[in-house]
Parts: C-alpha cells; sequence; structure tokens
C-alpha cells in the first residue's frame, strides 16, 4: 500500500559503513538515518553486486533529492530490517508528521505563565537536640601528622595512565606505576595517501685532505757500549749517588710488598667463585651427558633402582621391575619365562652394549653395594626374598673397559677383525651366590635395604656389639608387610665359573617359586632380628627407612679380615651356607644411636628403636622407646634420605609435598613445602652443597631446590623425560665433574652433568645452612 517504501537488508558490515548499527546510532524509538545519495552510489561503484543497495540501484539514481531517508524496522513490518524512502514527500511527512506539530504549537499557546517568588527562610528554633547531636558526635583528640608531596615543575600536566595491580604479587610489596598505551581509544585507520620519492637529492660535497711534507728521521738499532773507564766513572759520579738516595727507598717498600702478598693475584677471578657477588645470575643447568637403555631387559620395564660403583669410575648398574595392574597378574607367569630380570651394568665408554648381567630369581626392586666390599652387592625382590651376588671374578674386566675407546687401530689390520668379533659377544652373566629363604623372607616386595655401619652389628636379641672386624656384615630390609628384618650376611665359596656367551642359548629362566636344581641352592638364608611395625590394630607398612650413622669407631688390633677369606665346609650347597657370628669375645657397644625412621605407604614417617629389653610381665622382648609417627603426606613416601652434612636432617618425599626434619625436634618439621600441582616421585641431596637437593616428579621435570636462595618455591627446574622420574642418583666423578643418574618409567636412565653453579659450595655456605635450620627450630618451638 506504500509504493514509495521499499524494504531493505543491510548487514553488519554495511551498518560500519554508514553508521547506522543497530542499538548504536539508531534505536527503537529514534529509528530514522538520513544518508547522502553520492555516499550510496560510491558503496555501489565499490562493492559493486555484492553492495546492499544492488537490488534498489535504480531507485537510488532516480531519486531527486541529495538524501536519502533509511528507517530501522525493529518489528519487521516490511519484512526486513530496513526500509528506504524513496520519495521527498513521504521522508518530510516521517520525519515532521502534521499532527506533531500542530499539537506543539498548541502547547505554546496555552503555556503558562508562574510570576517569580523569593524564598524567605524562617527563624530556627531549637528544641534541645543539638545536645544530644553533641553528645554523640566523635571528637579527634589526636593531633594530626601533616604531610606534603610536591613535584617538579616540569611534571605538571604530563599525560598519566592508571593501571589496577595487586601489591601482594611484587617482591617487598613494591609496586611501580608506569604508563602504557590504551588501546580502547585507538582510531583505525580505513584509507590515507601515502606519498614517495624515489630520485636521491644531489648534492656538492668537498674536502681538503691534510698534506704531511716529507722529512728525514733516524733510529738506533744497535746499543751503545760503554768502556771500562765510562762504567767506573758513571757508578761514581755525584748524579748516580743522588739517584740512589732518592729512590732506595721506595725499592725498599716495593719489595716489602712482593713479600706481604702475591701482586700478580687475580682479584676480579677470586670474586667471580662467590656466584652470590656477580652482576648477572649464574647459569643453572643440567646438561646432557649420556643416556642408557636395552630393547631386550628394558622394554616396557620401569627402572627401580640406580646405583653407581663406589670404586670404578664411570660404571653404572640399574635394576627394572614389571610396572603391571592388578588384572594383569593373573596371566604375568608367562611374560616372566619371555623377559628375565636382571641387574645391567653400563659403562661410559660403550653406552650400547652392558658390561655384565647379574641374574635375578625375581623382578628387584632395590639393590646397595657393600661399602667394605664393593663386590658385594645385596638386592631386595618383589616376592619379599634377598639376595647376594659377588662380582669380585669381574673386577678386572670393568677396570680395562676404560681403555677400550682410546685405542686406533688401522682398518685394515688384523685387530680390527678381532675387535668386531669381540662385539657380538655376549656380556658374561652372572648368577647369585645367596638367596633368602622365602618362608622367613617378607611378605611383600622388598621396597629399601641399607647395610648396617661396619663398626657394630646385631646379636639375637636385639643388642649391638662390637665387630672387630669393621666391615658391613649385616643388612637391614623393609617390606609393607610391616615388618623389618636384620640379615646376617653368609660365607661364600665358589666352585664353578660364570656362564659366557649368549643368554638365550645357554640359560633357561624358571618361573617364580619353582626350585632350579642345577643351583643347589637350600634356600636356608634366615633374618637375625624381625621387627613388627603394629601397634593395636594399626598396622605400618615401610616403604623407605634411614638409620643413624654412628660416629663411633672401634680402634682394631688385629688384622682386618676380608669377605672373601670365610669360607663354608664342604657339604652339598656351598653356595648358601649359613654362619652365626660368635659374640664371645665382643664388647656391647653403649651410648650409641639404634635409631631409625621409616616412611609407609600412608604418607606416616614413624620414629622408633630396634633395640630391645626383656619385659618381666610380658617374658618377651620389647622396645625400649616409645613409637613416635608424624603423619604429613598424603601419599606412599618415596624417598627418605638422611642429609650428607647433617647427622640429624633429613629428608622426606611422598604425595605433592616434601619436608625436612630434624632429629630430636617433635613437634614437626622444620620446613613443609605447599603441595605442588602434579606428584613428587623421587628425590635426592647434593653431595657437595649442603643447601641443595634435586626432586623428580610425574610430568617428567627435575626440580632444584636451593635453601640460601628460595624456600617457599624450586630456585629452578627442567625437563628431563615426558615420563615419570622413579629415580635420581648423584655421584662425583672428579673434583670438576659432577654427574646426576636419572631414571624414568620408559625404561631409560639419562645422565645429566651438574653445572658448576650446583656443584661448588660458595663460601660459609655449610655455615649458613646451619644457621637457617637452628632458626626454624626455634621457629618452630
Amino acid at each position: 500500500g506504500h509504493p514509495e517504501i521499499f524494504p531493505l537488508l543491510l548487514t553488519t558490515k554495511t551498518q560500519k559503513i554508514f553508521s547506522c548499527q543497530i542499538d548504536e546510532d539508531i534505536t527503537e524509538e529514534n529509528c530514522f538515518k538520513l544518508i547522502k545519495k553520492e555516499d550510496i552510489i560510491q558503496d555501489l561503484k565499490t562493492r559493486a553486486d555484492i553492495s546492499d543497495f544492488y537490488p534498489i540501484k535504480k531507485v537510488v539514481l532516480e531519486y531527486p533529492g541529495e538524501e536519502l531517508l533509511v528507517v530501522f524496522d525493529a518489528t519487521f513490518q516490511y519484512g526486513q530490517n530496513f526500509y528506504i524512502v524513496a520519495s521527498e514527500e513521504a521522508k518530510e511527512n516521517l520525519l515532521k508528521p502534521p499532527e506533531t506539530a500542530e499539537e506543539e504549537e498548541d502547547r505554546e499557546d496555552t503555556r503558562e505563565v508562574h510570576p517569580f517568588k523569593p524564598v524567605i527562610p524562617r527563624p530556627w528554633v531549637s528544641l534541645g537536640s543539638e545536645k544530644e547531636v553533641e553528645e554523640e558526635s566523635v571528637k579527634d583528640t589526636v593531633t594530626k601528622i601533616k604531610y606534603k608531596i610536591s613535584r617538579v615543575c616540569r611534571k605538571f600536566g604530563a599525560p598519566i595512565a592508571f593501571t589496577d595491580k595487586n601489591a601482594s604479587h611484587e617482591k617487598d610489596s613494591y609496586v611501580e606505576c608506569t604508563s602504557y598505551e590504551d588501546k580502547t581509544f585507538s582510531i583505525q585507520l580505513l584509507e590515507r595517501d601515502v606519498g614517495m620519492q624515489v630520485v636521491p637529492k644531489v648534492r656538492e660535497v668537498s674536502t681538503q685532505t691534510k698534506w704531511t711534507y716529507p722529512k728525514n728521521a733516524a733510529t738506533q738499532y744497535c746499543p751503545r757500549q760503554l768502556t771500562t773507564e765510562e762504567k767506573a766513572e758513571s757508578l761514581s759520579s755525584e748524579r748516580m749517588k743522588e739517584f740512589l738516595t732518592s729512590v732506595h727507598l721506595r725499592m725498599e717498600i716495593a719489595l716489602q710488598q712482593n713479600e706481604i702478598m702475591n701482586a700478580f693475584f687475580d682479584d676480579w677471578m677470586a670474586l667471580a667463585e662467590d656466584k652470590s657477588s656477580s652482576d648477572g645470575k649464574p647459569a643453572v643447568y643440567l646438561k646432557a651427558y649420556q643416556s642408557f637403555t636395552d630393547l631386550q631387559y628394558l622394554k616396557d620395564r620401569t627402572i627401580s633402582c640406580v646405583c653407581c660403583h663406589p670404586t670404578i669410575c664411570g660404571i653404572i648398574a640399574v635394576s627394572a621391575r614389571k610396572q603391571v595392574s592388578n588384572e594383569e597378574q593373573v596371566n604375568l607367569s608367562s611374560k616372566s619365562l619371555l623377559q628375565p630380570s636382571v641387574i645391567l651394568f653400563w659403562s661410559f665408554f660403550d653406552p650400547i652394549c652392558p658390561q655384565l648381567i647379574l641374574e635375578c630369581p625375581e623382578d628387584i626392586y632395590c639393590f646397595q653395594f657393600s661399602p667394605s666390599d664393593p663386590n658385594i652387592i645385596a638386592g631386595g625382590c618383589i616376592n619379599g626374598q634377598v639376595v647376594l651376588w659377588d662380582i669380585s671374578q669381574h673386577e678386572k674386566n670393568m677396570q680395562n673397559e676404560k681403555s677400550v675407546p682410546d685405542e686406533i687401530v688401522d682398518p685394515d689390520s688384523e685387530v680390527t677383525a678381532a675387535a668386531e668379533a669381540a662385539t657380538e659377544v655376549e656380556p658374561p652373566l652372572m648368577t647369585y651366590c645367596a638367596i633368602s629363604s622365602i618362608k622367613y623372607s617378607h611378605e611383600k616386595p622388598v621396597t629399601d635395604i641399607q647395610w648396617l655401619p661396619g663398626n657394630f652389628e646385631d646379636n639375637e636379641k636385639g643388642g649391638t656389639s662390637e665387630n672387630r672386624g669393621e666391615y658391613c656384615l649385616q643388612l637391614v630390609t623393609c617390606s609393607p608387610d610391616c615388618s623389618i628384618l636384620f640379615w646376617d650376611i653368609p660365607p661364600i665359596e665358589y666352585r664353578e665359573k660364570p656362564s659366557y656367551g649368549k643368554v638365550n642359548e645357554k640359560k633357561f629362566y624358571m618361573a617364580p617359586g619353582v626350585p632350579n636344581t642345577s643351583k643347589q641352592l637350600d634356600l636356608s638364608w634366615k633374618p637375625l632380628i624381625k621387627i613388627n611395625l603394629c601397634e593395636r590394630e594399626t598396622e605400618y607398612g615401610p616403604i623407605r627407612i634411614i638409620l643413624r650413622e654412628l660416629r663411633y669407631r672401634y680402634k682394631t688390633s688385629g688384622k682386618a679380615k676380608s669377605l672373601s677369606t670365610l669360607k663354608a665346609p664342604a657339604k652339598e650347597s656351598p653356595y648358601t651356607e649359613m654362619s652365626t657370628y660368635s659374640s664371645k669375645n665382643l664388647e656391647v657397644l653403649e651410648n650409641i644411636s639404634t635409631n631409625f625412621f621409616v616412611g609407609n605407604e600412608d604418607g606416616v614417617i614413624v620414629y622408633s628403636d630396634w633395640q630391645m629389653k626383656n619385659d618381666t610381665n610380658l617374658a618377651k622382648p620389647v622396645s625400649q622407646k616409645q613409637t613416635q609417627k608424624y603423619a604429613l603426606h598424603t601419599e606412599t613416601i618415596n624417598t627418605l634420605q638422611r642429609s650428607p652434612f647433617f647427622q640429624d636432617i633429613f629428608l622426606s618425599i611422598g604425595g605433592q609435598n616434601f619436608a625436612i626434619w630434624k632429629e630430636g625436634v617433635t613437634n614437626g618439621p622444620i620446613l613443609q613445602s605447599s603441595c605442588s600441582a602434579g606428584r613428587y616421585t623421587a628425590g635426592q641431596w647434593s653431595l657437595t652443597r649442603p643447601g641443595v637437593f634435586f626432586i623428580g616428579r610425574d610430568d617428567g621435570n627435575i626440580d632444584i631446590w636451593d635453601l640460601l636462595k628460595k624456600t617457599h618455591e624450586p630456585s629452578h627446574f627442567q625437563n628431563i623425560s615426558k615420563s615419570v622420574i622413579t629415580f635420581i642418583s648423584p655421584w662425583i666423578v672428579s673434583p670438576e665433574q659432577h654427574f646426576l643418574a636419572v631414571s624414568d618409567n620408559l625404561g631409560v636412565l639419562h645422565v645429566l652433568e651438574i653445572c658448576q653453579t650446583l656443584s661448588h659450595p660458595s663460601s660459609n655456605e655449610h655455615t649458613n645452612v646451619l644457621d637457617y635450620f637452628e632458626r626454624e627450630v626455634k621457629y618452630l618451638k
């Protein structure tokens, strides 16, 4: 019914170009927008067919006026969001209806005029309320402090921009308010004209060169020799005497200073040794040095323990275990026959082929070298048994391995053929020499194993006696079955040589629990003492254990007896002959510590004593001290290690936090970390810096903590693997070379070189860390 109205659909881009955006430029109440005819024609030329005005192009070109009226149709009365008015008369009627004009004229005629009347204030009459207001009012009786804040005149009128920032996020709660560019007021430049001059400007430049005149010159290249008479005259002259008199005092002072201090000492290099005094931040990193893996023995297995050989440089041993779920335990027997349980010895000089393989009856959870005889190795199995190996026959072969990479031979010689043939030989397989009885062993996996100090040993009554040989002859093992076992080392005698050659052809691996009659083992090794950690229906399954390292040392009068000289009587089973050491001539050691700490699978730290006394009421030996328990960690404790610098400080790691404890402080840990985003899976103290320790995480990162720098967060972290870190073991090769062995859940051992900042302690670091621990103890009390 309105031929002058044409429905029109305007997109968001078109609304933005013509400044008619809905709810911004036009609304339902103010729905009119005048657009110039020239702008619409320009848009038709620019965008052509894609222009929203293309369907009414003819109407726009025939419109007689200069501006077209565009109306926002909020109710879609004509079918689109806008419609355009194509006649001047309809435009005037919409913009200014006749009825509205008449109503405005009527309102102007009927407007009333009210004369101005000034307001006359009335007098105030008091009704007594001012006294109540004065009594209830607060009067300031404190003298106010006045502050005057000023600034230089040149800074007045400068533009200022304010931002919001939390002061608690900054160090020392100091926040610097700096200006910044406000992007909300940036104007988008749609079109601009740019001109460029490509012809270089030409100019004339002149310079004056300096002219030098040539001249003759001479120099003396041969020394002028004085005669004997001239030398005597010069030395006896008054000029020489005056010179010596004037300089002899300064010469004496210079000679004295050279004797007192070194004039050639570099103070700057000495200053650089203290990392805290350098200008820049020191470089903290772990450099990848070597990696080891084996597709035959470590495929789909987790490295459970890593130990470096105490005396042979460059030899490292690892053990692995199968990581399966509860459902896979039923079908595990067939898999164990195909993948044997071994301990692998690797050398830095040959990272591909293992140097030695130790045969294991089951997967090894932990193992340790003997401190007194590194050829003796004790390991704990997942079935609870304890195994012993003696690798003394292979010690020379592993020591000679270091010279192999340095040999350079002719490729055409016969030596090369012999070397290539030697590389094809499989590494020697070493069988175990003793294994504990299954009946008297742990019922669950042996999670930790420790050697008792060499200057004392335990007897069957729980007492501590003197070990005159000063050799480590006893073991301590713990297991989640709530038991701690003390073992005597059996005497060992070899009667057969270890097998060499290929493992798959000459060795058959028996299933777990099936005795191998070829080894002639009677499994008669039994523990000496058993401690049960049960208290009133509460069980504490120990996962890690640490013993108090004794400082008492007995001075022997006789010659120490070697472990290899102990012979067993000739019987049918020479490998595991047990011998109970006589305690007739042994003196009981007094005033020594037999305390120990254990961490269980529930995250509880237990402090107890293994020394027993006879209770007359119960008629059985009981512990002399009451067991102390600290529930701090939420998950299984995977690390419990004593500091190598402080005998009463130890570190516990479990779940998402760690804690540092001090023996004798019963209030709790002296330092406790906050919960981290991931789980902590392993940790070790640094062997050279008292305040540094390393923690492995489940995301493959290593957190480096330096207590002298930060105690609330790690000072540095570095990604090592894409899998879970399972074990960390540091060791020192030389004073200038320190390594950190890190194993992961994929069966890969990463050897990292520790940087100088983390391996060399600063001046007085031991004293500073000790003072920090003492301050934390006082604060805890």
